[in-house]
Formats: structure tokens, C-alpha cells, sequence
């Protein structure tokens, strides 16, 4: 499933292509594709024919496109296959096309390039959708009241470090499940909290209480610093479902050192890398530079 880079990538596509247009026609092909949206891909069609999409927003692994108004957001979650795409109207249908949403001309659209285009949403597994809801009391971006529990992620300037590593010491849990609890944080996702924990030094296996202040600011660090590196080479891409806007896929998995890398040497010891079943996922790791927990009796 995509995590916070990968969305983010998308997010900025969005704000390139669609924000400001307004919709002049949403057609609905499969209705899984619309299943959130509790009232039918009719009333989904309906309701933003006419609207305009604001700048496109994220949280954590969630993005949405505000309506102007500020009432109402459509909310995207990609699942395990979903893409959004921005397409040349007469393009050849994807097999896999499940909404797509037209725009009216404008003489702006045209000086930006967008003239033309369209956005489709392409899910092969359908585990992903489009959705409307209400905007979350309070918010300022359009924040759908459905992910209004959703903790901010830590590239989020209003992310709280400290709040952040209080709560880890109060948590009877381990590290990487911590990481992976988006009541906590938001954005990271298997990958991500791998190659964190790999760069700290610290076994996923850990528990929350035994992390010191700085020792948790530090790892907090190396997620903030594994995100901007996977966002400077375009997200993690190990297939063809996870693409940008314009169906380019991301290199980070050249750089990874240590998901996906099992039995090769460890980039600072030499140690062949283990995976170990986690959580119906996986865990890799560097049985030497992160050495497991003591087990007490």
C-alpha cells in the first residue's frame, strides 16, 4: 500500500493539474469504486458536477481535493492498486478505468497546459476509491470529518516532537507497531518504518517505554529523513501499480537498505540481512547493528 511518499508524490501532481478546475462531468464505471460514498456513484456524479477543486491535501497516507466553499472535500484512498491520473481526454481507456472526471474549458487551463486533460482513477484490485464527505469541524483545509482522527504525519509543520515522544513512553507496545498506528503518526507505513529503524540502529521489537527522550527524538529524525529521501526520487515503486499523476513510478527501491534485502549484506557491517514474519507482514533487519530486546523474565 502506498505510504506517506508515495501519496505525497501524488498530492503534488494533483495540485499541478487539477486545482482550480471546475468539473463538468463525473462518470461512474465500477461501483466499488464509490462504495465509501454511502449514497451511490449517482449522487457522487451529481453533487460535484459543477464544483471546483481546491488545492489537494494530505494526511498521512490520506489525500482529498477540497470543494470550493470549504463544506466539502472528495476524499482519495488508493488502496493497494489505485491511481490517479491525469490524461489526455481522447488517451485509450486504462483496462482497469473506474471513475473519470471531465473538466470545463478555460482560457487559464489553457495557459497552464491543463487544457485537455482529464483525472482518472485506475484501481485493478478496487481496494482503493473516491468518496465525498463533510468537512471536519474546524478544519481549514477541507479535512474530511471521516479522517479527522488520523494523527498528523511528521513532515506536518504542526507535528508535535514532544507530544510525540511522551506518548511513546506511555505506550506498552513496540517500536515498529507504535510506528505503524496512525493514532499516533501518521504516514508510515511497513517500508518506511524498516528502513527508520534500520538507520537507528534499533530493533523492531523494542518496546516503547525503554526509549530515552533523545534516543526517540533520533529515530524520529531518521523517519523525517527516509520520507524526504523516498519523496526526492519519486516514492517506492516494486510494480507498475503505484504511479505518479503521469504514470511515472518512483526509484526510491534502489536506495532502500533494508526491506526487501534479505540475505544481502548489511550497508554498514556486512551482516546478511534477515526477514522474519510480522504481523501477517514482514520484518528486515541486521541481526548485528539491530541487536533484539533481552527477554526479562
Amino acid at each position: 500500500m502506498p505510504e506517506l511518499p508515495e501519496v505525497e508524490v501524488v498530492r503534488r501532481g494533483l495540485e499541478r493539474w487539477v486545482a482550480g478546475r471546475t468539473i463538468a462531468e463525473v462518470e461512474v464505471l465500477h461501483p466499488r469504486a464509490v462504495r465509501r460514498h454511502l449514497e451511490g456513484g449517482t449522487d457522487f456524479a451529481a453533487r460535484l458536477k459543477g464544483q471546483t477543486f481546491g488545492v489537494a491535501r494530505r494526511r498521512g497516507k490520506y489525500l482529498w481535493l477540497p470543494l470550493a466553499g470549504g463544506e466539502a472535500s472528495v476524499l482519495g484512498h488508493l488502496g493497494m492498486s489505485g491511481q490517479l491520473l491525469v490524461q489526455p481526454e481522447d488517451a485509450a481507456d486504462e483496462k482497469h478505468l473506474r471513475i473519470r472526471i471531465r473538466f470545463t474549458a478555460s482560457d487559464s487551463d489553457s495557459a497552464a497546459g491543463r487544457a485537455g486533460t482529464e483525472l482518472r482513477f485506475v484501481d485493478q484490485r478496487t481496494f482503493g476509491g473516491l468518496s465525498l464527505h463533510d468537512t471536519a469541524p474546524d478544519s481549514t483545509d477541507g479535512l474530511p470529518d471521516v479522517i479527522a482522527h488520523i494523527a498528523r504525519d511528521p513532515l506536518d509543520p504542526a507535528f508535535d516532537d514532544a507530544a510525540f515522544q511522551r506518548a511513546l513512553r506511555l505506550r506498552r507496545t513496540t517500536i515498529k507497531r507504535a510506528l505503524l498506528d496512525q493514532s499516533l503518526i501518521s504516514g508510515v507505513g511497513n517500508i518506511y518504518a524498516d528502513e527508520a529503524l534500520w538507520r537507528a540502529k534499533l530493533h523492531y521489537e523494542r518496546p516503547t517505554a525503554s526509549l530515552t527522550r533523545p534516543r526517540s527524538a533520533e529515530l524520529l529524525g531518521h523517519v523525517r529523513d527516509v520520507m524526504n529521501a523516498a519523496l526526492a526520487a519519486g516514492g517506492t515503486s516494486f510494480d507498475a501499480l503505484y504511479v505518479n499523476v503521469n504514470g511515472e513510478s518512483g526509484y526510491f527501491d534502489r536506495s532502500l537498505d533494508a526491506y526487501g534485502r534479505e540475505g544481502e549484506p548489511c550497508r554498514r557491517c556486512g551482516t546478511p540481512i534477515r526477514r522474519r514474519p510480522w504481523m501477517n507482514r514482514s520484518s528486515y533487519f541486521c541481526p548485528r547493528c539491530q541487536r533484539p530486546p533481552r527477554v526479562t523474565a
